[in-house]
């Protein structure tokens, strides 16, 4: 699945058991085990879910009178 970085042991290895979530702020992120040590292993992907995507857009101006 995804490949990430053991703090444990100090090397990147597959995620095993990986489990792709949605954080607070919107980004997606793959958490799972390190195949090695068992160690909690998480990665950040890269975009934004799709759902926060459509919030962020910014809300129309009413002109001054």
């Amino acid at each position: 699945m995804a490949e990430g970085y053991c703090v444990k042991c100090k090397a990147k290895k597959p995620i095993v058991d990986g489990v792709e979530e949605t954080m607070k702020n919107g980004r997606k992120a793959v958490k799972g085990k390190c195949p090695t040590c068992g160690a909690v292993m998480f990665k950040i992907l890269g975009g934004k879910a799709a759902a926060a995507s459509a919030t962020t857009d910014p809300a129309p101006v009413a002109p001054a009178a």
